[in-house]
């Protein structure tokens, strides 16, 4: 029987071990190949490339492919912590649990308050782009105009409904999707470098060819780098994974290697299929769905039929993760109490999804709202949307990422020292903590155009704000330390 709640909401719960059954999610209900699929998924590349490419492109020139390249370099880095923390300690807080086990319950409560504020403003962005994206393919081959928020609330409703039936069936539906826009991606691409087979050219991996330099490849570093978020979904989803300490690593590592591989593809396949002209390509709305047309002509519906796939399985594979980190703060006491209850059969944290998916669409009206009210007029464009919410979103998630690498040889030197390598627990997070830095400059950087120019100002503000929040309950209740990273996902 759990403790009665605080003023506040939050439940002083005990400090086992092991969590009560009521508290406990579906254990072992996902293998490895479950919990890779569903973390590509969540990364969705249809919807990240179709989006992010064609800025990348503009801004890294024909050598764009070096800046996917590095991006893919900086997210392995950001994979070692990771897998570092899940073989030692796996948990469904994921960095939250980590961050707090290493500097203490105010960091916890301060990452939980970041990462949820970031992750559900950046979820945001994948709900709104499902049904926009939804509306430009009914559009073209149907000629039909359907509101696109009319088709991101059905999508969304549906995507909560299988999320809430189950883990598994929702994240191999997940899968599934997955599946298919590789698929058709793959297709695509490899068409592309066969029809210009007489054209192929190693241009595209030249330094000498980055525009700028340095700085052309750093300038678009935060869209690659956004392109790859998601990738730590396999860590959130480690109490429902059979063999945890061995499988999140693995699918940690096997997602981002086969998504850095395939991205270069992808970037590679558009840039030949341009021409090498990467003027046509910034100008071009979505590069790889022009491509799509000229290589498969009317097959090319299944490039826009991928996109669909890609938007939903992301919804899916990314609510899941990411409610989760949401679920476990509220049944650590970090959130309220009434965050971290399960499903009585189902065992899925039904209330943790439906708060953050009500959260992300409060978003997406908020934003819609200010669209109209200040120097727009007319309805908001969701692919707009989708680019101004995926950044805010990343600069949050961007800083729950540097924390982790800083949190790595803390944690390590103080709970696992007889295991300590100063390669793994040290020299690696510390680069990744600086591939970090890159993307965070450039993402805050003055001289930006509105609203971009005071996202970092935001973002500061969340940042101050979660800190003094988290003083002021953890001061309120000094058992909180004792409760994070107290559930362990196989014990």
């Amino acid at each position: 029987m759990s403790t009665p709640p605080d003023h506040l909401g939050h439940e002083h719960l005990p400090a086992p071990d092991r969590a009560p059954d009521g508290h406990r999610l579906h254990r072992g209900a996902l293998g490895i190949v479950d919990i890779s699929a569903a973390t590509m998924a969540n990364i969705g590349p249809a919807m990240s490339f179709y989006f992010g490419f064609g800025l990348i492109a503009a801004t890294a020139g024909v050598a764009a492919p070096l800046t996917v390249i590095a991006a893919g370099v900086a997210i392995a880095l950001l994979g070692n912590t990771l897998a570092q923390f899940s073989r030692v300690h796996p948990s469904a807080g994921g960095f939250i649990t980590f961050v707090g086990k290493s500097f203490g319950p105010t960091s916890a409560v301060t990452t939980a308050l970041i990462a949820g504020i970031g992750y559900i403003v950046a979820m945001a962005s994948v709900i709104a782009i499902s049904g926009g994206f939804t509306a430009i393919t009914l559009e073209r081959y149907l000629h039909v105009t359907i509101p696109w928020g009319i088709l991101t609330l059905l999508l969304t409703a549906l995507a909560v409904a299988m999320m809430i039936r189950g883990v598994s069936v929702s994240t191999r539906l997940a899968g599934v999707f997955f599946g298919f826009e590789m698929l058709v991606l793959v297709v695509v691409s490899v068409a592309a470098l066969v029809k210009n087979g007489g054209h192929l050219s190693l241009a595209p991996f030249e330094p000498s060819q980055l525009r700028n330099g340095f700085s052309g490849l750093a300038a678009g570093f935060p869209l690659a780098i956004y392109m790859f978020i998601g990738w730590e979904n396999s860590a959130a989803l480690a109490e429902e994974t059979d063999d945890p300490r061995r499988n999140v690593p693995r699918a940690v590592f096997t997602s981002i290697a086969i998504m850095a591989a395939s991205y270069v593809v992808f970037a590679y396949a558009t840039i030949t299929g341009f021409g090498y002209d990467v003027g046509r390509i910034g100008a071009a709305s979505i590069p790889f769905i022009e491509v799509a047309d000229r290589t498969l002509g009317v097959l090319a519906f299944l490039a826009y039929l991928a996109g669909l796939t890609s938007t939903l399985g992301a919804l899916i594979a990314g609510t899941n993760s990411q409610a989760r980190l949401v679920f476990n703060a509220g049944r650590e006491g970090l959130l309220p109490g009434w965050l971290g209850r399960v499903h009585p059969t189902r065992r899925t944290p039904v209330n943790a999804i439906c708060t953050f998916i009500t959260l992300a669409l409060l978003v997406i009206g908020g934003w819609a709202l200010g669209h109209v009210m200040h120097a727009h007029s007319g309805p908001m464009d969701p692919v707009e949307f989708f680019a101004e919410s995926s950044t805010f979103g990343t600069i949050l998630v961007l800083v729950v990422y540097l924390l982790s690498n800083m949190a790595l040889p803390v944690y390590y030197r103080a709970y696992q020292p007889q295991a300590f390598s100063p390669l793994k627990h040290a020299v690696l997070p510390g680069l990744g903590a600086l591939a970090i830095v890159v993307p965070l400059y450039y993402l805050a950087k003055p001289g930006q155009p509105a609203p971009y120019s005071w996202f970092p100002y935001a973002a500061l503000v969340i940042v101050v704000v979660a800190f003094l929040g988290a003083l002021t309950l953890t001061r309120r209740d000094p058992s909180l330390g004792e409760r994070v990273g107290s559930i362990i996902a196989d014990e």
